[in-house]
């Protein structure tokens, strides 16, 4: 067993006991969960976190804090499909039903809609200025970047 497979089993373990501890299950086909935990072992060396290996990463923490593994939707898709969007993740309910899980619908708003919220960033300074027998106050001017 090389090293990559020893990481990939330690990971595995460890979410596994995460998830049974909050009360949900890891998929049951070994194979296919040990391939989404490897995708999130090659974000986490391409961008520093473990992003959905499902999802298209921005490689901005900031701006992917959403999908981090246990994505933000976990919880929601549970509860909706009996699975998660990647189907790592998966409801006792589900998996004593036996049924395969339907496809799962993103809930993740389009690049688009995320940053149209934000708007131009500005960068915000202050300095002190006292004018002639005046105290001092402060002035702050924003310039748009």
């Amino acid at each position: 067993m090389n090293e990559g497979d020893e990481r990939i089993d330690l990971l595995h373990r460890r979410l596994k006991e995460e998830a049974s501890a909050g009360g949900y299950c890891l998929n049951p086909d070994a194979g296919f969960a040990r391939e989404l935990v490897k995708g999130l072992l090659t974000n986490e060396g391409r961008f520093g976190y473990q992003a959905c290996p499902c999802r298209l990463a921005a490689g901005r923490k900031e701006d992917d804090l959403d999908i981090i593994c246990p994505c933000d939707y976990r919880d929601a898709d549970l509860g909706a499909f009996g699975a998660c969007y990647c189907g790592l993740y998966v409801s006792p309910r589900a998996l004593s039903s036996g049924k395969k899980p339907a496809s799962i619908p993103e809930r993740r708003r389009a690049e688009k809609e995320r940053y149209a919220k934000k708007g131009p960033k500005v960068r915000t300074h202050a300095y002190w200025v006292r004018p002639p027998r005046l105290a001092y106050r402060p002035i702050i001017r924003s310039t748009v970047i």
